[in-house]
């Protein structure tokens, strides 16, 4: 891996350290696939991505050319491409990277992909909060444009394109596809029922295409060398370059960008300097804070791509490696968790919104030692009741870090289990509110 050269964060190479001047990243090559992709038909694109393999970045690791050959047939309306940079997943800031170091790569990805999918129209949908790196990619934006490389007849190809930063809503909710198109839209960002999915009924009604920020900036390196070449890339399931966001009990915490299918050992110990104090590892999140928690122990010869994390029995998600080491109290961690998602519960489905809400209270519970052990296996019951029965994936996320932490570290739980299992629950509330507590 040691001569593993970047082909998404190359702007650490350059002279700056950056490419966001678009005069430093032509002189790298860029915008170079541009032009090679205008000399291609949209359609083979499409099956040039198709066979490179490349899954979404953002989480949920969709087939992306698979996806973009469900755009409906044109029929008069628009079609939309939705670049979702929505970053707010806990554990998760690799896409920040991409704003700050490469903005015109992505803007390259946006164009060749927005060609080949018969799109006039782009809005790269930013985290509110990321205000420095939104004015960075505005400022990309506007170079391009005045390169030519946006707007009409684009280097005189007779394709027009149309792209516009838009500064996200401040919520977690956002980030769900459905939800970041109702926030374009202007109304709040309630998730919707699928089908239609947003290819045939999007944005506005018509055919939309969502991708990651990530998932867009492999476009133009497929067009560069190849689809062969990139599948051959990393792990043949999950092919190509992936940006790992290491975080927590780590010496040199940070994004890396290697081949999938690297170990997360070597992520840990190669990479992100080993751990902090030279602790050994309780627990690793792998894929940002709503994927499945794994065991320190568990993790020897795991890989970094979708097939070796679900064996283990997790997901890769958005590749944001959350490390503790064995200090860490796990309920602690997990109630912190839970906090979050509740108040960002969107609050359009009764058991996100309630679900989640009695999950907080009694990790409360929990945190102040008055937890029985039977509120562990309520928690475990609430899950059962709130996975899979709602509109989006939220509840599922808030769910699966409770549920995993419960069954891989039960004693956990149980040592912050003070309260004796005496009385029913009825009684003990009843006897609470006679005597006024």
């Amino acid at each position: 891996m040691t001569d593993y050269k970047p082909m998404i964060l190359k702007g650490y190479l350059s002279p700056k350290g950056h490419l966001r001047d678009i005069a430093d990243y032509e002189a790298q090559g860029g915008y170079q696939m541009l032009k090679k992709a205008f000399a291609m038909k949209p359609d083979d694109i499409v099956n040039e991505v198709k066979k490179s393999g490349l899954k979404g970045r953002g989480g949920a690791g969709f087939p992306t050319g698979l996806k973009w050959s469900f755009l409906a047939k044109p029929e008069g309306k628009p079609r939309y491409l939705l670049i979702n940079g929505d970053e707010s997943e806990p554990g998760t800031f690799k896409d920040r990277q991409i704003f700050e170091q490469n903005p015109h790569q992505l803007i390259e990805g946006a164009i060749i992909s927005s060609y080949a999918c018969g799109i006039n129209a782009c809005y790269i949908y930013i985290r509110g909060e990321y205000a420095k790196w939104i004015e960075m990619v505005e400022k990309a934006v506007e170079e391009a444009y005045a390169k030519g490389y946006l707007g009409e007849n684009i280097l005189g190809s007779g394709f027009n394109l149309k792209l516009v930063v838009h500064k996200g809503a401040g919520a977690y909710i956002c980030g769900e596809e459905t939800g970041l198109i109702s926030s374009i839209e202007g109304k709040r960002a309630y998730p919707r029922l699928k089908p239609p999915f947003p290819a045939v009924v999007g944005a506005w009604g018509s055919p939309t295409i969502i991708n990651n920020v990530e998932t867009i900036c492999n476009i133009p390196i497929i067009i560069d060398i190849g689809a062969e070449a990139y599948s051959k890339i990393g792990a043949p399931d999950h092919p190509g370059p992936m940006l790992f966001g290491i975080s927590g009990h780590v010496n040199k915490p940070g994004v890396y960008e290697l081949p999938s299918g690297t170990l997360i050992l070597d992520l840990i110990y190669k990479y992100a300097g080993g751990v902090r104090g030279g602790k050994k590892i309780k627990a690793i999140i792998p894929g940002g804070a709503s994927m499945p928690i794994i065991r320190g122990e568990a993790a020897e010869g795991i890989g970094m791509n979708a097939e070796s994390l679900k064996k283990a029995g997790t997901l890769i998600g958005t590749a944001g490696i959350i490390v503790m080491d064995e200090d860490t109290d796990i309920v602690e961690v997990i109630g912190r968790l839970a906090h979050f998602y509740h108040h960002e519960s969107c609050g359009q489905c009764t058991p996100c919104r309630e679900g989640t809400g009695w999950v907080e209270n009694i990790y409360g519970k929990f945190l102040r030692n008055e937890a029985e052990k039977r509120d562990i296996d309520l928690l475990l019951s609430i899950c059962s009741q709130v996975e899979g029965r709602t509109i989006c994936a939220l509840a599922d996320g808030a769910m699966w870090p409770v549920r995993h932490s419960i069954t891989r570290f039960r004693e956990e739980y149980e040592k912050h289990c003070k309260a004796p299992d005496s009385l029913p629950h009825e009684w003990k509330y009843v006897n609470k509110a006679v005597s006024g507590v």
